[in-house]
């Protein structure tokens, strides 16, 4: 009995902790350090009273020429935009493009805070910032499990020129399906009702309509291919979907799937530039 009443007072606690605001503790992990590599160049942004953090890197096609377009990338939940620049900048090869990858509110410097609720605000306006800087150059955006929500829900809201997402989760559906059994959805659903429509991935991907290549990773675990479909399924442009065989959330692109995202890279690039 005495045990029984324990648990009790345990789900009650953790209904309690997620009614006030635990959904950003449980998702959100920001990362302590992180070192820029050779050619990262920093720049911030002011959003209101914060500032967002951007890191900026250029292909080796934009060396030595101006970029014929920019690329505005989001991380994954536990990177930081300095780490991963200039690997994101560099996949471009010799096309002339510029990368920019922001540092989430609560990350790095970014100031305001690690809320979910913060992230499409901040994604928007360093969308804004870039369009300033770009002129009519094409702008894609591009992101990796967290960082695809905020791809999406730009790519929704403002003209891009394509979009290319990899293993991107449905975060409100997964807390339902996956872990609403075991708590009888005490826990799950009010973690859940706590996401953001804007973080929604099948809303955005429903009011996207730009050129999309979409990786699925068939053996993810936390972003299982189920929903990872849904969100491919949904989305309302043309698109490339590469299926990454045998892979999880975390495994590294095979030299075949590279081969494969180069080219459909290239075909995004071709496109959004042939008009110049």
């Amino acid at each position: 009995m005495t045990s029984g009443k324990n648990r009790l007072r345990c789900v009650a606690c953790l209904i309690v902790c997620c009614l006030s605001g635990c959904a950003d503790r449980l998702i959100l992990f920001p990362p302590a350090n992180a070192v820029a590599g050779p050619g990262v160049q920093r720049r911030t942004v002011q959003h209101g009273d914060n500032t967002i953090e951007i890191f900026t890197a250029r292909s080796a096609g934009a060396n030595d020429a101006e970029p014929r377009a920019f690329m505005l990338e989001f991380t994954g939940n536990m990177t930081r935009a300095e780490h991963i620049v200039a690997y994101v900048a560099s996949r471009w090869g010799n096309r002339p493009v510029e990368t920019w990858v922001i540092n989430y509110p609560g990350y790095g410097k970014s100031t305001g805070g690690a809320r979910l609720r913060n992230i499409p605000p901040a994604a928007l306006a360093a969308y804004d910032e870039l369009r300033r800087i770009a002129g009519d150059r094409p702008i894609f955006v591009a992101g990796q499990s967290l960082g695809s929500i905020a791809a999406l829900y730009v790519a929704s809201k403002r003209d891009v020129a394509g979009v290319i997402i990899q293993n991107p989760p449905l975060i409100p559906e997964q807390i339902w399906r996956q872990h609403g059994w075991w708590n009888l959805w005490l826990l799950a659903a009010p973690v859940a009702w706590q996401i953001p429509r804007e973080m929604n991935s099948i809303i955005s991907a429903t009011q996207a309509t730009a050129r999309a290549v979409i990786l699925i990773a068939d053996s993810d675990r936390v972003a299982p291919p189920r929903f990872q479909w849904k969100i491919a399924s949904a989305y309302a442009g043309e698109k490339r979907v590469i299926v990454q065989r045998n892979a999880g959330h975390q495994t590294h692109l095979d030299d075949a799937d590279h081969a494969r995202l180069r080219e459909a890279m290239g075909w995004l690039f071709d496109r959004a530039t042939a008009a110049e």
